[in-house]
C-alpha cells in the first residue's frame, strides 16, 4: 500500500476523536482538549504535520506510536504527547523503572486474565478487545509466541499458520511476524485473522476462543466502523489513567530520564 494511503488511513482514525471529545474538559485536574490553546496554539498542527511526514517516510511508525501511548498510560511514567486528539496536559511521572513493566499484560494471558487485568483499570471486556485491535499494526517477535510451537503445538492455531510461525522462528528470537496481512494499515483484518485461527500471540487468539469476547471479535471483523469508534473511545479512556497531578508529575527536560 502506498505510504500516503497508510498515513491517511491511520490519521483518519484519530481525526474522528475530535468529534467524540473535542472541546470537553475531563475529571483529571488540568487535562483539557484545549490545554495548549493559549500558551502554544500551534503545537497540534505542528505535531500532526510532523507525524504525517514521518508516517510517509516510515509507515511502521504507526504501530510504535500506538504502543507508546498504551505503555505510557499503563505504566504511568511518561506522556506520549498529543498524537491522538486526547485530553492534553498530562505530566510525566517521577519514576522510570524497568520493573514497572511487570504490570503490563503478558502475551501468554488467556481472555479471563486479560478481562481481569483490564478490569482492574476500569476497562470493560469490550474496551479490552477494542484496544487489542491495535495489533492490526506492527509485528511480534518470535520470542513472544515461540512457546505456542512447542510440543504439543497450540491446538487453537490453524495448522498451516503454525507452520508459518515456525518458519518465522527459524530466524531466531528477534525474527518478526506481522499480526495480520496489512501490518501498516489500520483496519479490521486483525479480527478476521482471529476468526481464521491465525492470531500471532496466545493473548490474541484467546479473544476468539472465549465466550465473553468471541462475539465482540466477530462484530469487529464484520463492522470496521464499529471497531474504529470503540477503539477511539477506549484510547481516550486510556489517556485518563493515573494522571499525575501537582508535585506528583513533572515536565521532563529530557524525555528519556527524570529531571
Amino acid at each position: 500500500m502506498p505510504s500516503k494511503m497508510v498515513s491517511a488511513n491511520f490519521l483518519g482514525v484519530f481525526l474522528l476523536m475530535e468529534f467524540i471529545a473535542g472541546g470537553y474538559r475531563f475529571g483529571a485536574d488540568g487535562l483539557s482538549m484545549n490545554y495548549y490553546i493559549f500558551n502554544c496554539p500551534l503545537v497540534e498542527p505542528i505535531v500532526r504535520s510532523t507525524v504525517a511526514s514521518a508516517l510517509q517516510s516510515d509507515p511502521t511508525l504507526a504501530a510504535a506510536l500506538v504502543r507508546m501511548h498504551f505503555h505510557d498510560c499503563w505504566i504511568q511514567f511518561q506522556s506520549g504527547g498529543p498524537v491522538y486528539d486526547i485530553p492534553k496536559g498530562r505530566k510525566d511521572g517521577r519514576r522510570s523503572k524497568i520493573e514497572d513493566t511487570i504490570n503490563l499484560p503478558f502475551p501468554t494471558f488467556n481472555a479471563s486474565e486479560l478481562i481481569g487485568v483490564f478490569g482492574q483499570r476500569g476497562f470493560s471486556a469490550q474496551d479490552m478487545v477494542a484496544l487489542s485491535g491495535a495489533h492490526t499494526l506492527g509485528v511480534s517477535r518470535c520470542s513472544s509466541f515461540k512457546s505456542r510451537l512447542s510440543d504439543p503445538v497450540d491446538p487453537t492455531m490453524d495448522s498451516d499458520f503454525s507452520k508459518t510461525l515456525a518458519r518465522t522462528c527459524r530466524g531466531g528470537d528477534n525474527a518478526e511476524q506481522p499480526f495480520d496481512m496489512t501490518r501498516n494499515n489500520f483496519d479490521s483484518f486483525y479480527f478476521q485473522a482471529l476468526q481464521r485461527k491465525a492470531g500471532v500471540l496466545f493473548s490474541d487468539q484467546t479473544l476468539y476462543n472465549h465466550p465473553k469476547t468471541r462475539a465482540i471479535v466477530n462484530n469487529y471483523a464484520m463492522n470496521q466502523a464499529m471497531f474504529f469508534l470503540d477503539f477511539q473511545q477506549a484510547m481516550v479512556k486510556m489517556s485518563l489513567l493515573d494522571v499525575k497531578e501537582g508535585s506528583k508529575g513533572e515536565v521532563r527536560a529530557d524525555c528519556r530520564k527524570v529531571n
